[in-house]
């Protein structure tokens, strides 16, 4: 599959790109893409919380009624969750709701998001770009030029850069990464995926194994 290679104004330089049809042109595998994503939003998620069970709450512990003859249960503690005020039952406790993956899945996962955004036509391919100094301005100035202002775009570097990545920080439509940060989540969240020609080559030799 060949793409043009635009430049920082949106306008073809004349050149194309071919990008592998083992990352770009695969079938899409959605239970691999599906497992990916869970185990992406699954490590964002804190697992702090936590409620108190009844041997952590502070209260008498002494019989507050006689075992029999009352005309009612059994009680031995106001500690009890059956009372208001009373621990939880199976209350939720910190834990950690990350879980493995193999590499093979995961590099499919990215593959087929990456081959699903091709048939799309959802993929651009820039030049490597470089600002001067970190301004918004040039930044919004790019996306209006590509044509993806207002859209949800991902921008891939193939190493970092503190100015570009300054420069779109402000942004909320827009995200920069190096292509050691690609993850499945981040293709598919975004509308269009931009491709610095830097990226590619390591992004095709790490996920063409």
């Amino acid at each position: 599959m060949e793409v043009a290679v635009l430049d920082i104004k949106g306008k073809e330089t004349g050149r194309k790109i071919s990008l592998s049809d083992a990352v770009f042109g695969v079938e899409p595998n959605e239970h691999a893409i599906y497992l990916d994503v869970k185990q992406y939003l699954a490590n964002q998620r804190q697992g702090t919380h936590k409620a108190k069970e009844r041997a952590e709450i502070t209260g008498s512990t002494r019989k507050i009624k006689k075992q029999k003859g009352t005309g009612t249960a059994r009680a031995g503690s106001i500690k009890s969750p059956v009372f208001r005020g009373g621990g939880r039952i199976f209350g939720p406790r910190p834990r950690s709701y990350s879980f493995k993956l193999n590499k093979t899945l995961k590099r499919l996962a990215k593959k087929s998001a990456l081959s699903q955004k091709a048939k799309n036509n959802e993929i651009l391919v820039l030049e490597d770009i470089n600002f001067d100094s970190p301004k918004t301005k040039n930044f919004t100035s790019m996306l209006q030029d590509l044509g993806i202002e207002g859209k949800k775009s991902l921008f891939v570097l193939g190493e970092s850069n503190k100015n570009v990545y300054l420069s779109s920080r402000n942004l909320q439509t827009a995200e920069v990464i190096t292509s050691s940060e690609l993850s499945t989540y981040k293709i598919l969240h975004a509308n269009n995926v931009v491709f610095l020609e830097g990226s590619l080559e390591g992004i095709e030799s790490n996920l063409s194994k």
